[in-house]
């Protein structure tokens, strides 16, 4: 079932105030009314097209929620100032204390953070599982669960989660599924999947300049109605406001979203297959030898292909730290963390990004302690870019 959040996302017809092609930014904290009824409606949510507090909305930040419940096929969104507080916000308020979440044990560093250290101190209890097995995720299932969560493709091992199976389980067990997308924008419609909930660091391929910090929840109405309602939701009382003019900006970057997915996805898928062909373990999706290729190929949308993240295991931190070092001396990008970014970014993944993950749960999931994260760019020179890369190995 093949979607085009592309075609999608260009249908929407957003105007400036004052018929400007861009929405208006709207630079205002607070808004007035004409009459305090008018002022009392709108603060208990019953009003709508009427902004009280940029905390609770505001037209800029409205806007880019429509673009992105467009673009990931959900009936509304929230953006939030973090990936980060689109995923706590989003947990919190299906879960309260008493309550059971199951959940890949690979995953980014700060969400596993979040799962295994910060939720157990309200009663919340969490259980790890390899999330490409559902016979582990069904047996993890108990009668308080409340959340399957996962990434489409996890972070840093590149699993591909089955969407539509988790959703199923979580389904049959009165469960939601909440899906972190952010490593696959365009790429893969979760929600067209059976997923629940969607979340992304826009920080990452959204935005795609590294400029900004940023979140989403792509979700239900009802669903973004109780994250923003002024008495218990959880992205109105915690306050993870995005900023309105970052709002405006990422919203005018998300419409050159599908052009950038594609070249990240040839180039990365290049680079994939001409290193494999070396010898070096390599993990991409796209290649045949995945586990998940094929589950993949079945759940994406197939003209942004596999995505531009990939891993190289170099078995040691100490060999993975000197290739590292040499591929940014040759100009091949830059030693950093993060993705997305149009020039090519790579780090030591157990050593960085997951290295809130200890040791131990590390190797049990099979984090080599050498396994090198690229997040390959966009470079219109892939040719060279490869003979770069071999000349550091």
């Amino acid at each position: 079932m093949s979607y085009n959040p592309a075609k999608k996302l260009f249908e929407l017809k957003q105007f400036g105030e004052f018929g400007g092609v861009n929405p208006s930014v709207t630079d205002s904290s607070t808004f007035t009314f004409l009459k305090g009824e008018t002022m009392e409606e709108t603060f208990l949510g019953h009003m709508e097209g009427c902004f009280l507090y940029s905390r609770h909305w505001n037209p800029s930040n409205k806007y880019l929620a429509d673009a992105l419940a467009a673009m990931e096929n959900t009936e509304s969104a929230w953006v939030t100032a973090s990936g980060m507080a689109a995923i706590t916000c989003a947990l919190l308020q299906l879960c309260k204390s008493g309550d059971h979440i199951v959940t890949s044990v690979t995953t980014y560093g700060g969400t596993f953070a979040f799962l295994k250290n910060w939720l157990p101190r309200y009663n919340i209890d969490v259980t790890f599982v390899d999330i490409t097995n559902p016979k582990q995720v069904k047996a993890a299932m108990q009668p308080n669960t409340k959340v399957i969560y996962t990434e489409t493709v996890t972070n840093p091992l590149l699993q591909v989660s089955n969407i539509p199976e988790l959703a199923k389980i979580a389904h049959d067990n009165g469960a939601k599924l909440m899906v972190d997308n952010t490593f696959t924008p365009m790429i893969m419609t979760p929600a067209l999947h059976g997923a629940d909930i969607v979340v992304y660091s826009m920080t990452k391929f959204i935005n795609g300049k590294n400029d900004c910090v940023a979140g989403a929840i792509c979700a239900s109405e009802a669903f973004i109605a109780q994250l923003s309602h002024v008495n218990d939701g959880t992205a109105m009382l915690l306050g993870p406001v995005l900023d309105s003019l970052r709002s405006s900006s990422i919203l005018k970057n998300l419409h050159t979203l599908h052009l950038r997915m594609k070249q990240h996805s040839r180039n990365a898928h290049f680079l994939a297959e001409n290193l494999s062909d070396l010898g070096l373990k390599l993990i991409y999706p796209g290649l045949k030898n995945h586990p998940q290729h094929e589950l993949h190929n079945k759940l994406m949308n197939e003209e942004f292909g596999f995505g531009g993240l990939l891993a190289l295991d170099l078995k040691t931190h100490k060999k993975a730290n000197r290739f590292m070092r040499k591929m940014q001396d040759a100009g091949v990008g830059y030693l950093a963390v993060s993705l997305g970014y149009f020039k090519t970014l790579f780090s030591c993944s157990g050593h960085s990004t997951s290295s809130e993950v200890p040791l131990e749960i590390q190797q049990q999931m099979g984090l080599s302690d050498g396994l090198v994260r690229f997040s390959v760019g966009l470079d219109n020179n892939m040719e060279e870019v490869l003979e770069k890369i071999k000349g550091c190995l």
